[in-house]
């Protein structure tokens, strides 16, 4: 498996709380409420797992290995992820901001958070195809052999934060998958899989 892979099977599972996310988002259009502990968890989820970790890596390891071979940081595709990382944090601060007043009762936080939870799937959603379609197949061309081994055992050494983290935000998207009806990813064996790999940042 090379580096984009794990990359890529992150993206599954990121794909499967967004969902969830989404569901939460129509659950609070039907009823007026929003589950306290859920989005709790969502946003928890993709700030450790998706941010944490998942950019983390890009940022840390992918991109710079690009910038080697010739991908501009300040434009190009490379800047386009990297400014697109920054809004998701703002979004996922806002949403963070808004659950205990939204859970209070207060229709105005209601509306920031659904806001800002539809921003943000949309956001991720179409930060995730360019990446598959495009960031990572131009990666795979322009990165050597010894480049892509280079960022498997960078992967590997990234490993900040306590034994079992990874399972953890594994589990918990599985519990949200349960907790919404929504479809568990098969990727999420090959997330699992490469847990030395996961560099979370809490």
């Amino acid at each position: 498996m090379n580096p984009t892979e794990i990359l890529k099977n992150e993206h599954r599972v990121i794909e499967q709380v967004l969902d969830c996310l989404e569901a939460m988002v129509k659950g609070c259009a039907a009823t007026g409420r929003l589950d306290r502990q859920a989005a709790k968890d969502a946003v928890d989820f993709f700030r450790t797992f998706a941010d944490g970790c998942h950019h983390a890596k890009e940022e840390t390891h992918l991109f710079p290995a690009m910038e080697a071979r010739g991908f501009a940081r300040e434009s190009g595709p490379v800047a386009v992820m990297l400014s697109e990382h920054e809004q998701g944090r703002a979004h996922l601060r806002a949403m963070d901001g808004a659950i205990e007043e939204a859970c209070a009762g207060d229709p105005a936080a209601l509306a920031r958070f659904v806001n800002h939870a539809q921003a943000y799937i949309s956001l991720l959603r179409h930060h995730i195809e360019k990446e598959d379609h495009c960031l990572f197949p131009m990666a795979d061309q322009a990165l050597s052999g010894g480049d892509q081994l280079a960022l498997l055992e960078a992967f590997e050494s990234v490993e900040t934060h306590a034994p079992g983290t990874h399972e953890r935000y594994l589990g918990i998207a599985g519990a949200l998958a349960a907790r919404w009806g929504v479809p568990q990813s098969a990727a999420a064996g090959g997330a699992a899989s490469h847990r030395g790999t996961c560099g979370c940042k809490h």
